[in-house]
């Protein structure tokens, strides 16, 4: 892609705006360098390194890859023998520190961000040369007193000698005696020795050497001769100071000459960091993302937006190199066809350069080796050449260099000449780039061209919609329809008098005025399909909405259905306990009237206590039958002694005893108790069958299974005894394995609920609790999950 299109598309806009985001001349320049690529696959790794910024950004946005310097002339300057300054060595220990910070950072992120991390492995290790500086070179550029052990005692020394010279210039200046001869009793420096400003008359009263007057002359800077040999001192120490530093800058230097290749390569990939990071950031601003690649020349643009383009552009949506490979788009001037044509020409453009596009997920962007453009007036001046002819042989140019790899963007084709020649020439220029295999997209005014499209496979016809009631484009395009050019209605709107548009649509020829109706009745037509179609649109959204609600309604019903099902298996189990609890009541009843009677009352009391037992296990029975749910299994025809079978009428396994020879009947133990049952009752148990536990613990844990009901009323008890019960009650449903349960302490006055509640704060058993729904008992109900 020559420099030339990409100008025309305003590609180096893109970029300017795009160097705006980096933040070290490295990175601009890289920017500055940037043009589109031609592998795909250095392409797609391009895209894949700015979606990764895209994600640094968002996972941590306070990460820092800056705080270094573009020491690039210092290292070569280095690496030439020159000799840096304290301030400038100060900058390289901070790029020094950067970069072991930048590739510590991605070396603990290499699974988060591999493609970035990959470019920090370029990141050199100078632990040894940052040492080296660190510990000569101050924060500011100075060169520190522990430099070397030279320097520190020369700068010990040297602050000594002038601490003694600014002692005795003291004492001179608070001397009574010298005090009238001095302009201002202060010490001052002039040519790096410590003077005193002396009045001129008074010359002769302070010897000493004169080193420099006031600019009247009035004042004299003397150095008084009793520090001359301090100030010497000074000098000379000032001096050797001077000549170690000089040599501690040489060496530094010379460290950082060794290092300059490994620098320059550093530099250049903290500036290819900051470049990625660029594109990320412009990335996000533009709320751009990464297209889909493929190699085959075609593209699909989902809701892409200029991105040059001030505000909030209106989206085009926009496909080429499928159905069709080349599209005509017409419509009114004003109305957003130069902006269609640029908008995808940078859409190919940046997603080839590696930056992500502003356009929304799907969009597909194929393989161009190259975009030819023909956009704006390029009258030439100084070639003497008309807008027509200036488009003429830009036109000629890529006629002679279009593939089947190319994307032609022409604006306005054929204008700027005779209407009939023009439409005529550019019908032969759509034949040319058709045979040649380009994906070519025109915009233009002639009617003729319309028509072309419907008369040619591989054309297709679109439109930037325009709205007559406001005189104003909408920017929208829709592909499959011809614009039309409203001028009639335009200029009526404007003030054109109804008699003259009149006369005018008088001009127009039979089959002008059936095209003219036949485009508005296709406009009311498209407009009544958009209408309907988002009608249907608020339809099939309500139709989810009913239906979500539909779903989650069935998902209520069921978990209530459930709740219904384990309630009444719960009651059932209630059922058989008091059953139980009479029936060991009966037998304490035998037993003391047995104590007591004859023999003729003790067997009159067991036919009745044989009749009670007889008619409460039937009633058991009839509930149980009426209750359980009965499990499916399959049917048992022939059973032995230890058999494990289940009863469905009872919901319980239980083991075959023994089995009778003179009818069908099975004796069979359940839990404690031992029941004569038919053989047809009896199903084969699941193979799924939880474990025997031992006889302590695990004999308990199935009892409570079975006894333990998930809700307890405790409705008519006072505080104490309620808590009381809760507690063991809690205990018990525990063991069972019960996940909630359901305490009912009614809503009255609202005392027992307040104590239940201050109690399950408490709990170590009590993962959570809640207050009912509705359904569920309201708040007269607490609903307590167990751990």
């Amino acid at each position: 892609m020559d420099e030339r299109n990409l100008r025309r598309l305003e590609f180096d806009k893109v970029k300017q705006k795009l160097a705006g985001y980096a933040g070290s001349k490295p990175g601009r320049e890289m920017i500055a360098d940037l043009l589109p690529l031609q592998n795909s696959e250095e392409i797609i790794n391009a895209l894949a390194e700015t979606t990764e910024g895209r994600e640094l950004l968002r996972l941590e946005p306070v990460a820092s890859l800056d705080g270094w310097n573009d020491i690039r002339e210092e290292a070569r300057r280095c690496q030439r023998g020159g000799v840096l300054d304290a301030e400038e060595l100060w900058h390289v220990l901070q790029t020094l520190v950067a970069s072991r910070q930048v590739k510590n950072f991605f070396n603990e992120r290499r699974d988060k961000y591999c493609r970035l991390g990959e470019i920090a492995l370029g990141l050199g290790d100078f632990r040894e040369l940052e040492k080296q500086i660190s510990g000569a070179i101050l924060p500011g550029g100075e060169v520190s007193d522990r430099a070397t052990e030279r320097l520190f005692n020369i700068r010990r020394r040297l602050a000594a000698a002038q601490q003694r010279v600014k002692e005795r210039l003291d004492a001179i200046i608070r001397s009574t005696s010298y005090q009238k001869y001095l302009q201002d009793p202060i010490v001052t420096i002039r040519e790096g020795r410590y003077v005193v400003p002396v009045k001129q008359e008074y010359r002769a009263q302070v010897p000493g050497i004169v080193h420099d007057q006031s600019a009247s002359g009035a004042t004299l800077f003397i150095e008084p001769m009793p520090v001359v040999e301090a100030n010497n001192e000074v000098r000379a120490l000032m001096a050797a100071e001077k000549q170690e530093v000089a040599r501690i800058l040489q060496e530094l230097s010379a460290a950082v000459g060794r290092w300059a290749e490994e620098l320059l390569y550093t530099i250049e990939t903290l500036g290819r960091l900051d470049f990625v990071m660029s594109k990320a950031r412009y990335s996000q601003d533009l709320d751009a993302m990464a297209p889909r690649i493929v190699p085959e020349a075609r593209l699909d643009i989902k809701r892409g937006r200029h991105p040059l383009l001030p505000g909030k552009a209106v989206p085009i949506s926009i496909h080429v190199g499928d159905a069709f490979d080349t599209l005509i788009i017409t419509g009114p001037n004003t109305g957003g066809k130069t902006v269609t044509l640029k908008t995808i020409g940078l859409m190919v453009v940046m997603a080839h350069s590696g930056l992500h596009v502003p356009a929304d997920e799907g969009t597909v962007i194929g393989m161009f080796s190259d975009v030819y453009v023909d956009i704006g007036d390029e009258q030439s001046i100084e070639q003497s050449l008309s807008t027509f002819s200036s488009h003429m042989s830009n036109i000629v140019g890529i006629l002679e260099r279009a593939g089947n790899k190319s994307l032609v963007l022409l604006d306005e084709l054929g204008a700027g000449t005779d209407p009939t020649e023009g439409s005529a020439l550019a019908q032969a220029i759509l034949d040319q780039l058709r045979r040649q295999g380009a994906k070519t997209v025109a915009t233009t005014h002639y009617g003729e061209l319309k028509n072309y499209a419907y008369s040619n496979t591989g054309v297709e016809n679109a439109s930037v919609d325009f709205d007559p009631e406001t005189l104003r484009p909408t920017y929208r395009l829709i592909i499959g329809r011809p614009g039309r050019s409203n001028a009639f209605e335009i200029a009526q709107r404007l003030g054109l008098s109804e008699a003259v548009v009149q006369r005018a649509r008088g001009y127009l020829t039979e089959e002008q005025v059936q095209v003219a109706d036949l485009m508005r009745d296709l406009e009311k037509a498209r407009l009544q399909a958009e209408k309907e179609r988002t009608e249907a649109e608020e339809l099939r959204r309500e139709a989810e909405e009913y239906r979500a609600q539909y779903l989650a309604q069935l998902d209520n019903i069921q978990a209530r259905k459930d709740e219904i099902i384990s309630r009444a298996v719960a009651e059932s189990r209630d059922m058989i306990k008091k059953a139980r609890r009479d029936a060991d009541n009966l037998v304490e009843e035998l037993r003391a009237q047995l104590k007591e009677e004859s023999v003729r009352i003790r067997e009159t009391s067991i036919s009745r206590i044989r009749r009670q037992l007889k008619e409460l296990q039937a009633g058991i029975e009839e509930k149980m039958h009426q209750d359980v749910p009965v499990r499916d299994t399959d049917a048992i025809t022939e059973v032995k002694p230890g058999d494990e079978v289940f009863i469905p009428r009872y919901g319980q396994r239980g083991v075959v005893l023994a089995v009778s020879d003179q009818d069908d009947s099975v004796h069979v133990q359940v839990g404690m108790i031992k029941l004569t049952i038919g053989k047809q009752e009896l199903s084969r148990a699941e193979d799924k069958r939880p474990k025997r536990q031992g006889d302590g613990l695990g004999r308990l844990v199935q009892q409570k299974a079975r006894d333990v009901s998930s809700r307890l009323d405790l409705r008519g008890m006072r505080v104490d005894d309620a808590l009381g019960t809760v507690e063991k009650y809690l205990d018990d449903a525990c063991l069972a394995g019960l996940p909630v349960v359901y305490l009912v302490h009614g809503k009255g006055t609202g005392a027992l609920r307040s104590a239940v509640q201050q109690m399950l704060k408490q709990h170590r058993r009590v993962k959570e609790f809640r207050l009912g729904e509705q359904g569920e008992g309201g708040s007269g109900v607490t609903v307590v999950h167990l751990t």
